[in-house]
């Protein structure tokens, strides 16, 4: 959906090359739980057969499924927002002394960036802890962290700061 969302491009269009799709209906699309795979009906029941066998059926799934309908009727449309608020963490924190940002690949909601030899890794993780943001490691990588319909501007502005202040220590 974030691919499709970035290329303005249906979902079926990038689809279309799969006999089978499956995708998480949290993350980005904001369900609590849930995901979906879709493919021919001999797959699927194939597929069902499986889950059962594993112990994967749920009862009462419907408050799940009524989740997942939001999801995907009213959260596809703001992934762009994500996107834009991605961009703009991207641009701040590579205005930072510090920090490195490859901007060219922030195309979705996620980014990359680096504060190494400035500020070790897991030392810079742990100082934005403490202000309330977090960042994932991803080693060789760097530092990765996501938008979601959760984080608004204010919130991109305060880890924007936040990361300023990790870098001075």
């Amino acid at each position: 959906f974030n691919a499709a969302a970035t290329q303005n491009v249906p979902v079926a269009e990038i689809a279309q090359y799969a006999d089978t799709v499956q995708f998480c209906l949290s993350k980005g699309l904001a369900a609590p739980v849930g995901s979906m795979l879709t493919g021919p009906a001999d797959f699927i029941a194939r597929a069902r057969e499986i889950r059962r066998m594993v112990g994967g059926a749920m009862r009462q799934s419907g408050v799940i499924a009524a989740a997942g309908i939001v999801a995907l009727t009213e959260m596809v449309e703001r992934l762009p927002e994500d996107h834009a608020r991605a961009r703009r963490l991207a641009q701040g924190f590579d205005e930072l002394p510090g920090m490195s940002v490859d901007l060219g690949a922030v195309q979705t909601n996620i980014i990359f960036f680096k504060t190494e030899p400035l500020v070790p890794h897991l030392e810079f993780i742990e100082r934005l802890k403490r202000e309330g943001v977090l960042v994932s490691n991803y080693g060789d990588r760097g530092l990765r962290m996501l938008t979601h319909y959760q984080i608004d501007d204010a919130a991109v502005d305060q880890a924007i700061r936040a990361a300023a202040r990790a870098l001075r220590g």
